[in-house]
């Protein structure tokens, strides 16, 4: 599976069949054997479909060697003609009628394709935007998702008529069916294609990307956004902007989000600040953002380029998280003209990395998103303590120190499922495990399959059977209302109509304050019906973006991770954790490379540790690092009043009048109105 590049045993069972069945139709199709051809192209058909449908790795493979869709269809076709002609029919109507109507509907697929993607091209607006109004650009509905969704695949499988029709008629010496199936398959070709042209009206399409530009300049100078943020990367990476959404709009002033990928844009969650996505970098650079007083950058990637060459702002780096990796003082940062850190650990790391960031340059303005986090009563929530294992992802390169996941993780899950006083685990897995490395990957499954199998322990053991049924009618309810929460959710999400594509999209998600406050308040109560749905007791692997990582802190009374942001985040509810020792360094050394690691419990690969760890949550006399943790908390994040969110919007006015005064100075020297 691992060679194949496959995701389960049924995926390479189907990618068997298909690479057999090929074969075997063309065994099939020279003996000849009408019986065996239709087995094995069925199975041909079936496991193609199946590979689709899983969006399977080798169906882009094949593809790159020239045994593509189109490829695998016609030489189905082609072996069908094959048969016919060892079956004697060569001189016979049905052979050049099956002939003549195969070349047609390959015909008529031409113009099917042409007509997809000059619709798709059409459609393609230089920009993508929610919750901002370009009512003077007219976007027409999108054509239906059945006519648009895998439009090659659907054409393709028409065939599946011609080659039932054909089969049969040799089989019952009926040229009749024959002729029925092929005529079905060239009708509903046909139909497809007609299907196809009122979409691809002028009328139907999207104004040219000059009017549309204009719309958005137009906009900009209504709406005047005064601070933006600023991000670029892959989708998988679209929590790092997620995580500033609710910190943006409670910024004073008319806050606006920058993307500049597609894909990142269905990925970004529920928000009411507009959001406008620019993929060129010519479009963005002529966009008038002369309004724009100060930029915040989530990620260092190369696209800031784009946006940090407008001096009319100013720029500040605020990351994605604040912990001691070697990304946390990248030298990249010294191309801001601010590098905003959570407490007085982050100006601290970049004195010592010395990359060039000057300390004059540093404001530490906290973490606003940690305010949903919890502080610790000093007592587990359950008769059970629960305990997260949060590991982050293995890197771009094989540093030992990067997971704990390869070395370690095993020995962790091992030892707290076989606690010698039963603990719960929840599995939170970093959302890039198993990206970059294969053994990670593994090790992510063999982790999952081992959490799982204890559930499912848990789950018949006499010793929870009273706490099951106790609860079962609690938690019936919770999944009851899980449910009724999920509907309403999705009913706002499609507001009614979901959108068939990005221009409709554009044209639809306009903002909805009372929508917006009703999705967060259904999400929040979404996560705690989640916790009441299950019992205290279960263990849980933890994948995705719903169960947000720090209601699995507020549910947790202990974590284990690895050196990420999840730490010095996890230090705010003042609870005990225990961090791994991946690369062996040494308990002392450990700690003085990684500030945030001071008041844990630290881990060996072996994890013999964690009954210390296990010890401070049961009993608080057995919590020799408490104070360690306060003191920690302050210096990581800052202090408790003002709150972060303030210190955050205070600078965000700082620096905008730096940068007003600035944009006053350069005005006057060269003799230009101010403002």
């Amino acid at each position: 599976m691992r060679l194949a590049r496959v995701g389960s045993g049924s995926e390479l069972a189907a990618a068997l069949l298909l690479a057999v069945g090929f074969p075997c139709i063309m065994l099939a199709a020279i003996i000849p054997n009408g019986w065996v051809f239709a087995a094995a192209t069925a199975v041909t058909y079936l496991a193609d479909r199946y590979l689709h449908h899983c969006g399977s790795y080798l169906i882009n493979r094949l593809a790159a060697v020239r045994a593509g869709l189109s490829i695998r269809f016609l030489v189905r076709q082609l072996l069908l003609v094959l048969l016919l002609s060892r079956m004697e029919y060569g001189e016979q109507t049905l052979f050049y009628v099956t002939v003549a109507c195969l070349l047609a509907f390959y015909g008529l697929q031409v113009p099917q394709s042409a007509m997809v993607t000059l619709i798709r091209l059409r459609r393609k607006l230089p920009v993508v935007t929610r919750n901002i109004d370009l009512g003077s650009v007219r976007i027409a509905d999108a054509p239906p998702q059945f006519l648009m969704h895998r439009p090659a695949e659907k054409m393709l499988h028409l065939d599946v008529f011609s080659v039932v029709g054909v089969l049969a008629a040799v089989e019952t010496g009926k040229d009749v069916v024959a002729y029925i199936g092929l005529g079905l398959t060239l009708v509903l070709a046909a139909g497809y294609l007609v299907a196809l042209l009122p979409y691809a009206r002028p009328s139907r399409l999207v104004p040219p990307d000059a009017r549309v530009l204009k719309a958005v300049d137009h906009w900009l100078a209504e709406y005047r956004p005064t601070t933006v943020l600023y991000f670029s990367g892959s989708k998988d990476s679209a929590y790092q902007a997620n995580m500033w959404l609710e910190t943006m709009a409670q910024l004073d002033g008319r806050p606006m989000i920058l993307l500049r990928e597609r894909n990142i844009v269905p990925q970004l969650a529920t928000t009411s600040v507009p959001v406008l996505c620019v993929p060129g970098g010519v479009h963005l650079m002529n966009l008038d953002l002369s309004s724009v007083r100060v930029a915040l950058y989530a990620a260092n990637v190369g696209k800031n380029i784009h946006l940090l060459r407008v001096p009319t702002m100013k720029h500040v780096f605020i990351g994605h998280g604040d912990s001691d990796k070697i990304a946390s003082v990248n030298p990249y940062s010294k191309a801001y003209d601010e590098v905003w850190t959570a407490g007085r650990a982050g100006r601290d790391r970049y004195a010592l990395a010395d990359v060039g960031v000057r300390d004059e340059d540093i404001v530490e303005v906290g973490r606003p998103q940690l305010a949903p986090i919890q502080p610790w009563s000093g007592a587990p929530k359950n008769p059970v303590p629960t305990v997260l294992y949060a590991p982050t992802w293995e890197g771009w390169d094989d540093d030992p120190g990067n997971t704990s996941l390869l070395l370690a993780g095993e020995n962790i899950v091992r030892r707290l499922l076989n606690a010698e006083q039963p603990v719960r685990l929840l599995y939170k897995p970093h959302p890039f495990t198993g990206t970059r490395s294969a053994k990670a990957k593994a090790a992510h499954e063999r982790i999952t399959e081992m959490i799982e199998k204890a559930a499912a322990e848990r789950a018949t053991d006499p010793r929870w059977a009273e706490q099951s049924a106790a609860t079962r009618g609690e938690r019936a309810a919770a999944s009851e209302e899980l449910a009724r929460i999920e509907a309403r959710l999705e009913e706002l999400a499609g507001g009614g109509h979901a959108a068939r594509d990005e221009a409709e999209l554009s044209r639809e998600s306009l903002a909805d304050p009372a929508r917006e406050a009703e999705t967060a308040r259904l999400k929040d109560e979404w996560n705690a019906a989640s916790w009441r749905a299950m019992g205290w007791w279960e263990h849980r692997v933890i994948t995705g973006p719903q169960m947000r990582l720090y209601d699995c802190f507020n549910e947790s009374d202990a974590m284990v991770s690895d050196i990420s942001s999840v730490v010095s985040d996890f230090i705010a509810s003042g609870k005990p954790y225990a961090v791994t020792d991946s690369a062996e360094l040494g308990t002392d050394e450990f700690r003085r490379q990684n500030t945030a690691v001071r008041a844990a419990v630290i881990l060996s690969n072996s994890a013999v540790e964690l009954d210390a760890l296990l010890a401070a949550v049961r009993e608080p006399a057995s919590d020799t690092l408490a104070d360690a943790r306060r003191e920690l908390k302050r210096y990581l994040l800052g202090p408790d009043e003002p709150t972060s969110i303030v210190r955050f919007d205070m600078a965000v006015k700082a620096l905008a009048a730096k940068a007003e005064a600035r944009n006053t100075v350069v005005a006057k020297s060269l003799g230009e109105p101010v403002g």
